[in-house]
This record gives C-alpha cells, structure tokens and sequence, in this order.
C-alpha cells in the first residue's frame, strides 16, 4: 500500500488508485496520514472533517468513515486505540516521506558530489504530481503542512539546478530557471542561480542584467533591497571573479 499527497491524495495497491469516497471520507484519511502510526483523537478527527460545528451525529459518521475506509484500505490499516484510530502506513509508504528523504541526502551532497545530489533531487522532485494535498490542501487543518512542503519542494528545485550548475549544465537550466523565477520573482536564490547560469554560459551582459531585474522588482513590488550576497554576486560577475566560473560544459547538456 501507497499514500500519495504531493497532489490529489491517493491510496495505491498494485499500481491501482482505490476508492476513497468523498471529501469528508477523505479528510478523515488525510488527518490519520498527518500522523502515521499514531493514534488521532476522535474529536480532533470531527473537528478536521466539520470544524467548529459539527452535526450531533458526527461521533456515528465519523465511525461509518472509519469503517468505509477499512473496507477499501484492508483489514489492520486502521486502528481503533484507546487514544483514537490509528493509520498503520510505515513512513516510506507515504510519498512525502520518501521525498524529505531524498531531498535531504541531495542537498547533503550538494557540495561534495553534485552528479549524485542532482540524480536523488530529480527522484525527490519526480514523486510530485501537483500542489501538495491537492484540494484538501486548502482545509484548515492542512494548510499548513501544505505550504511547508511547498516551500520544501521549491528548496529541492533549487538545489536541483545548483548542482547542475556544478556538474557543467549552465546553458541547459538557463531557460528552466527563466520561468521558474517569473513565476516566484522573490526568492533570490533563483535569481542568484539564473544569474550564475548565464554567467557560466558566456552571457555576462545578460547575467548584469538580472541582476537589475531583481533589484527592481524587490524594490518596486516588496519595498527592500537585495540582499548582500546577490550585490556581491554581481560585483564578481562584473569583474569576471575567477571564483565563480563554472566546471566546462558537460558533453551530456544539449541531450539533458
């Protein structure tokens, strides 16, 4: 068994998607994968489902999802404890276990072995189907974790092309970074990277004038300058520093 929330949430046995009912069934399942292996009360699973006003059956429906979801999961997936149900799903069945995993051994050998930081990265960034939770991203109760593996996810990315960039990639990302940074024109890592990837590719005018581009959109859209390490950045682009010229290009980057 498979649970899948980086996007739509989804249960998969044998390749197959099961039938998780509707929202509210649903909301039910999301709440026991928020913890996995541990008991979640009854009523904070009522509060989850129906919030600060719940029906006076809430108690006997919740139960009749428990046991719908029994029925599609398999026998022993869901546990009645004394502390509530519990979901019995081993953390490497969850995809967004797997991706924490993944991301965290790619950016721990971001700087040492960039070739195998980028190939654990691109694995991480492939179990992603959509925005994390899907709909029952939005809940309340969800939206939160929703926005943290969001914001994980774009910190992978991230790492992804920086060790690109280190194995020789430069001119490939350049118009992958292009459209991810139109898309979040605040984040200056990106523009740090779009700006060190056309660097690394010959093009040093356009680098500088990435450079202003980020400058004026943090400035005319957030009120604040850039940061320190952006302005130095473009200092050593400006005098072409030798500490940030780039490994040759791969012979595999016009392929990848």
């Amino acid at each position: 068994m498979e649970f899948r929330v980086l996007g739509p949430l989804q249960a998969v046995a044998h390749d197959r998607a099961l039938p998780l009912g509707g929202h509210r069934q649903r909301l039910v399942l999301a709440a026991l994968l928020l913890d996995p292996g541990r008991p979640v009360s009854a009523d904070r699973l009522i509060d989850t489902v129906w919030g600060d006003d719940p029906p006076r059956t809430a108690r006997k429906t919740l139960q009749a999802y428990v046991s719908r979801l029994r029925a599609v999961l398999g026998d022993g997936a869901v546990e009645a404890t004394p502390g509530g149900y519990l979901l019995q799903a081993a953390p490497d069945t969850v995809d967004a276990g797997r991706f924490e995993r993944l991301a965290g051994e790619g950016h721990r050998l971001l700087e040492t072995e960039p070739r195998a930081a980028a190939d654990l990265l691109r694995r991480a960034l492939s179990l992603w189907r959509g925005p994390a939770w899907g709909d029952i991203g939005d809940e309340p109760a969800f939206r939160a974790e929703a926005e943290r593996l969001g914001e994980l996810r774009m910190a992978a990315l991230e790492d992804r092309i920086a060790a690109d960039l280190e194995v020789g990639r430069a001119a490939a990302v350049v118009g992958e970074l292009r459209g991810i940074v139109d898309e979040h024109p605040y984040r200056e890592r990106l523009w740090a990277l779009l700006m060190l990837a056309l660097y690394r590719a010959g093009r040093q005018a356009e680098a500088l004038r990435a450079f202003q581009e980020a400058a004026r959109r943090l400035g005319e859209e957030l009120g604040i300058e850039p940061t320190q390490a952006l302005r130095d950045l473009e200092e050593k682009i400006l005098l072409q520093d030798p500490s940030i010229a780039g490994p040759p290009e791969a012979a595999d980057a016009e392929g990848w």
